[in-house]
């Protein structure tokens, strides 16, 4: 009897403990997202949240746990982004963290992440300081220094420009950095830069700056804006007669550029991540993300942003499964350890300074409509 009561223990407590063990087994892997879903970059932040949201569909388990987003809006300003991932960190116990769109933000959030020894990846932060010095801070996009330089490339040898001039907002980070690249690489290739004009997020008005830009005729005007200023910024140049070519960055690379600024688009032209639905030719992963984009999305375009959250969403998938575990630390050596993965931006890499290699593309706005003209490579 006792033997019977012992044996019926022992079974009912293995039965137990595969419960446990199955529990443990679900408990879910949790990604932090912190992305400016409000404010001046809401609408990157709210494309790139979509690509997340897309990858996390497609992939929503690894190690036979489910995959948990926690979404925090940063709301477009430094202090928020650092409160965000504090709370991420600490508060919500994530493993990894996904964020964000814009220089400044990552840079005030990395800070926290890199104190509190968890693993980040950012979607489009192109500033060098952005991984400088960073252990657990990563990217999925090129930076601004081979970004710079490859707008200057593409003005000099493909578009002949022999002299320039760089319209910047000096009170952003991003923009401040991509203008003394470009300057830097401009002059490198032979070309003169005729004129370094400034203005302050927020303005409307750049009537001076342009007035005086057009006096200094330059061939082309490297502006590094926001698409929302960029767009005005287009505007008043055509509206005062500018001839001079209009080029900008990754920032102008939004689905409503070309309808803020209408007519004025005309020829305008921008760096950008290699992707887009107007590609000559598509990988096979950049198909898939095209396809899986318009069933999840039927009544938005496919854009560059969305591409960046799937790819950096992604990124952290993929050095789990590698590394077998959802620990902080191994995370990270796994992202650092990341070659040749095919994704819808090509094959990306992380090199030593924690930034993704890929090919610079390029974006001209023809007849009302942005066409991907072909990539480049810098000349640095």
């Amino acid at each position: 009897m006792k033997l019977g009561k012992r044996l019926a223990g022992l079974a009912m407590l293995a039965l137990t403990l595969g419960f446990a063990g199955q529990a443990v087994a679900a408990e879910p892997i949790k990604i932090g997202v912190y992305l400016p879903l409000t404010g001046q970059n809401a609408f990157g932040g709210q494309l790139e949240l979509e690509g997340i949201q897309l990858a996390h569909k497609q992939m929503p388990t690894v190690l036979d746990r489910p995959i948990e987003l926690v979404v925090v809006d940063n709301k477009s300003d430094k202090v928020e982004a650092a409160n965000a991932v504090k709370r991420l960190t600490e508060r919500d116990k994530v493993s990894a963290l996904i964020g964000t769109y814009g220089s400044s933000l990552a840079m005030a959030g990395a800070e926290i992440t890199e104190k509190a020894k968890i693993p980040g990846v950012g979607t489009s932060c192109t500033n060098p300081l952005v991984t400088m010095g960073k252990k657990y801070y990563f990217r999925a996009c090129f930076i601004d220094p081979y970004q710079g330089a490859a707008a200057a490339t593409y003005a000099y040898e493909t578009l002949g420009c022999k002299k320039a001039a760089v319209l910047m907002d000096m009170t952003n980070d991003y923009a401040v950095g991509l203008a003394n690249f470009f300057i830097r690489s401009f002059k490198k290739l032979g070309g003169e830069v005729v004129g370094s004009l400034k203005y302050s997020s927020g303005d409307q008005d750049f009537t001076a700056q342009l007035t005086e830009l057009i006096a200094k005729k330059p061939d082309i005007v490297f502006m590094p804006a926001y698409f929302a200023e960029g767009a005005i910024i287009m505007k008043q140049a055509r509206e005062l007669g500018a001839t001079f070519r209009l080029m900008g960055a990754d920032a102008m690379d939004n689905p409503d550029t070309v309808k803020l600024a209408g007519k004025a688009a005309e020829g305008f032209l921008h760096t950008t991540f290699p992707y887009d639905p107007t590609m000559p030719t598509m990988s096979s992963e950049a198909k898939k993300f095209t396809e899986a984009w318009k069933a999840a999305y039927p009544e938005k375009d496919t854009n560059v942003n969305g591409a960046l959250g799937y790819n950096s969403y992604f990124m952290i998938y993929d050095a789990i499964k590698r590394a077998g575990s959802a620990d902080p630390e191994a995370i990270t050596k796994a992202l650092a350890a990341t070659k040749d993965l095919v994704t819808p931006l090509g094959t990306v890499s992380i090199n030593a300074t924690h930034d993704a290699e890929m090919p610079v593309g390029i974006i001209e706005y023809k007849d009302g409509k942005r066409v991907y003209v072909g990539e480049v490579t810098p000349k640095q």
